[in-house]
């Protein structure tokens, strides 16, 4: 009886953990989704910014020339704009340890693809991108 106890004890905290995870999952999907890639594709500084924590930084290789964006010079980059047609935002993957984890994502215009890894971070107030590499293959 003792071990039936243990045994349904320790099924219930792997499934608490597994319920867990899969809420930060959706989480951190609906971050991404809602204000990464909507505040992208519209020009929308406060949803991008929303999205990101305030030391993240975007890096990217271009041109033979590295470079290391914070995020205020990056969202000062963006200017409101309709969507364009033919413009989407996917999840590639998502891994999900703990309060961290890595996406990585896809913003396809008409003209270029943009491939981005973000990593993540759980605070005590929600999920944020704290840091960001990405690069961009035209059509």
């Amino acid at each position: 009886m003792k071990h039936l106890f243990f045994s349904l004890l320790l099924i219930c905290c792997a499934c608490s953990g597994a319920q867990a995870q899969t809420d930060d999952r959706t989480l951190i999907e609906m971050m991404i989704k809602d204000f990464y890639f909507e505040g992208w594709m519209t020009g929308d500084t406060a949803r991008v910014g929303h999205a990101m924590h305030p030391t993240c930084h975007l890096k990217y290789y271009r041109d033979s020339t590295f470079s290391d964006i914070s995020r205020a010079d990056y969202l000062s980059k963006f200017k409101p704009r309709v969507k364009e047609a033919g413009t989407e935002g996917r999840i590639i993957s998502l891994d999900v340890t703990g309060n961290i984890a890595s996406a990585k994502c896809e913003l396809e215009t008409p003209k270029a693809i943009f491939t981005d890894y973000f990593n993540l971070i759980k605070t005590r107030e929600r999920w944020f991108i704290v840091d960001k590499i990405s690069t961009r293959v035209n059509k």
